[in-house]
């Protein structure tokens, strides 16, 4: 790894230097590097450096610090991806409470075109079990990358039954990436290396304290299209994650369960307070995020004759962005969109909803956006 990732691991290990900060630091002074080596006097140009901050910024041991894990990510076959790498998950970006760094291990794509949290109690049932196996066979054929946090009970059915289905997935840690929690879970976390892998923010070394949970939770609604809730206490993990998902406008979908039972308080609440979207088969999310294989192979069959509607010149240089940002790709999730054009999303959503007016625009399901074809 180069001395540009030495200098982007060492900026996130100054005290008192969050991620919202370092993207402060970086619009600012152009790169990691350029951050660590300006002046004090430079430094405290940016808005929410102090004294202190700019001091600390400057200290060397975090150069020292960050070359020691630079050197452990290699004996571990992992790298560190940095918010303005292209490896970075796309997803994450456009998130205003996005790690600013993430440490990855293993071979899968973190860009993937289809991608779903399945996340529940770690005191699973048989009932929830089979719910996760049954959702996770029926999107087997999809190419779907199934996310989740490798606890006990419903995370560890995910990623187990991913594996004996032959999908991607990736476990998202309160952890380093050597210390697996639970211990037990080991195995499968070396077996989900090939196709996925191990993500998190933390640094080597850190153990999963009780803190770093809410903060794997946010990471692994923004990683997913659509979070699934099989089974939920009224309070926990679970809900934390849909709430999370709900606020960076991801679909959600709740697993009825028993009114007597403990672990489907949390999916009857979501769902009766309008937080989620009740789960009574695999056809749910797979009509709701428009994952139907036909229609994806007859537009792949029928994507060389399309032709792009013509454009007016009545268009502003915003609506012509969003356009341009549109042929780019199949869709594109609106908060892709508001990252890439650097839009706030209350404009964002207006402009797209007078282009989708206008027929140049179409919404989809899962809050992504096409262009119309004729």
């Amino acid at each position: 790894m180069s001395t540009d990732t030495q200098h982007q691991i060492a900026l996130t290990l100054v005290p008192g230097v969050g991620s919202i900060l370092i993207r402060q630091l970086i619009s600012y002074c152009g790169s990691a590097t350029d951050v660590l080596r300006s002046p004090v006097g430079r430094l405290l140009k940016v808005p929410g450096i102090g004294e202190v901050t700019a001091r600390a910024i400057l200290k060397s041991d975090v150069l020292t610090e960050a070359e020691r894990i630079l050197n452990r990510l290699e004996k571990m076959s992992a790298t560190a991806l940095f918010y303005t790498e292209k490896a970075y998950p796309s997803r994450l970006k456009a998130l205003y409470d996005a790690p600013a760094l993430l440490y990855f291990q293993g071979k899968g794509n973190l860009n993937t075109s289809r991608t779903i949290g399945i996340v529940g109690t770690r005191q699973a049932t048989d009932y929830g079990r089979r719910i996760t196996n049954e959702i996770i066979e029926a999107i087997a054929p999809l190419g779907v990358h199934v996310i989740s946090g490798l606890a006990y009970g419903i995370d560890i059915a995910a990623h187990r039954s991913s594996l004996a289905n032959g999908l991607p997935t990736i476990g998202v840690m309160a952890s380093g990436l050597d210390v697996i929690y639970p211990n037990v879970h080991q195995k499968t976390a070396q077996d989900m290396q090939p196709l996925g892998g191990l993500l998190t923010e933390s640094q080597p070394g850190t153990k999963p304290d009780a803190h770093l949970f809410p903060a794997r939770n946010r990471i692994i609604a923004g990683l997913s299209d659509v979070v699934v809730v099989v089974e939920a206490a009224a309070k926990g993990g679970a809900l934390i994650t849909a709430e999370y998902a709900n606020n960076y406008h991801r679909e959600v979908f709740a697993v009825p369960g028993q009114l007597n039972q403990a672990f489907s308080a949390g999916c009857n609440k979501l769902i009766r307070e309008n937080k989620a979207q009740i789960y009574t088969s695999p056809n749910d999310i797979i009509e709701g995020l428009n994952w139907d294989q036909s229609t994806k192979q007859t537009n792949e069959q029928g994507s060389r004759n399309r032709i792009a509607p013509a454009l007016p010149v009545d268009l502003t240089d915003e609506e012509s962005q969003i356009l341009a940002l549109l042929r780019q790709c199949e869709n594109m999730h609106i908060d892709e969109l508001s990252w890439k054009s650097q839009m706030h999303m209350g404009k964002l959503a207006s402009l797209l909803l007078s282009l989708e007016f206008r027929g140049f625009v179409r919404s989809l399901p899962g809050k992504k956006y096409a262009l119309v074809y004729v």
